[in-house]
């Protein structure tokens, strides 16, 4: 049993006193423990060895005690494992020297046996567990089908993906191969993680809100809908779509467990296009972590108070930024922890 279940209770709807707090990419750049291995390894290399991998997930639990970790890994090392090339190159991110452009180009990626070539990720899981000793449960994650399409189609990435869109709508047939490739490899990815330890699985639509609502049905949220029905009686699964406020009706809808919300939509707003029964997630401006930490405490505390604390997990609206001072980045884990409803 899990000693700190705080985040599982609130996926499950529970009264608690309390909502459970983790941050985005918590596991990675804003620490300088983190630092000091990334300047000894490369990026895939962090991703592909277990032990730096489990290394790095349990750091900030370690030094902030959220409730939570999540694996440190790329939703890119599903491309990788199909049959397409993906470079992290310092200072410009990811870089795919062959994008897929053509029908050909989808033809040749291939849907791969997980447990062999992600097989790395399996047992980055294990021995994070190991590490955690059921201290607080493990998120594993993975980039939505639309999401993963952006860069397999435009080779890096982009302010407006417009090469990927530009495929999906003058190659539809093509696209939408590509498209469910990537359901299929991302489905038993996460299944596998589930068996591998995995608690909670989270889809990052991160490309989402670049698509029109009618276009977003077709070619993303369709595909994350398969993700969550192939996975929602394995462990509970979180939607989380950038930009994605106009599609949190039909998320709502779907057997997700629970909705993460980025900063451009209000509590109460995000309450009031969900229904005000899901658990939702989310959403301080991660820029926001720049504010004196005393203005940082109030700001949670107002957001809690405007969400609710049940049905609800304290997190930023997207990635900590990787120049956030640590006192900063303590002072919104500490908020959560020290949180009061009002009477």
């Amino acid at each position: 049993m899990i000693k700190n279940d705080l985040y599982l209770r609130a996926l499950k709807g529970e009264t608690v006193d309390r909502p459970p707090v983790w941050m985005m990419r918590q596991a990675g750049r804003y620490l300088p423990e983190f630092q000091e291995i990334k300047a000894k390894y490369d990026f895939f290399t962090r991703c592909r060895t277990p032990e730096l991998a489990s290394e790095i997930t349990v750091q900030p639990i370690r030094r902030y005690g959220m409730d939570a970790a999540i694996l440190f890994s790329d939703i890119l090392v599903i491309p990788q494992a199909m049959n397409i090339e993906v470079q992290m190159k310092p200072d410009f991110g990811p870089y795919l020297p062959n994008p897929v452009r053509t029908q050909k180009d989808v033809d040749n990626v291939i849907v791969p046996d997980v447990h062999v070539e992600l097989d790395y990720v399996m047992q980055a899981i294990k021995m994070t567990k190991d590490m955690l000793d059921d201290e607080v449960p493990l998120i594993g994650f993975a980039g939505s089908p639309w999401t993963i399409l952006c860069y397999c189609v435009q080779g890096q990435g982009s302010k407006n993906f417009d090469k990927a869109k530009q495929f999906c709508f003058t190659n539809p047939i093509a696209a939408h191969q590509l498209l469910q490739k990537i359901t299929d490899t991302t489905i038993t990815y996460l299944q596998a993680k589930v068996a591998a330890g995995c608690d909670a699985v989270q889809i990052f639509d991160s490309w989402g809100g670049m698509l029109a609502p009618s276009d977003y049905h077709e070619f993303s949220w369709q595909y994350i809908n398969q993700i969550i029905e192939a996975l929602k009686d394995h462990a509970p699964v979180i939607a989380f779509g950038k930009g994605c406020w106009f599609a949190l009706g039909d998320m709502a809808r779907s057997n997700a467990t629970a909705l993460g919300i980025d900063w451009t939509c209000s509590p109460r707003n995000a309450r009031y296009l969900t229904g005000g029964n899901i658990t939702l997630q989310g959403n301080f401006d991660p820029s926001r972590l720049f504010s004196p930490p005393a203005e940082i405490k109030k700001m949670v505390k107002q957001m809690i108070d405007e969400f609710g604390k049940d049905k609800y997990i304290v997190n930023l609206g997207h990635g900590i930024l990787p120049n956030i001072p640590l006192d900063n980045a303590k002072a919104f884990i500490d908020a959560v922890k020290e949180y009061k409803s009002p009477s």
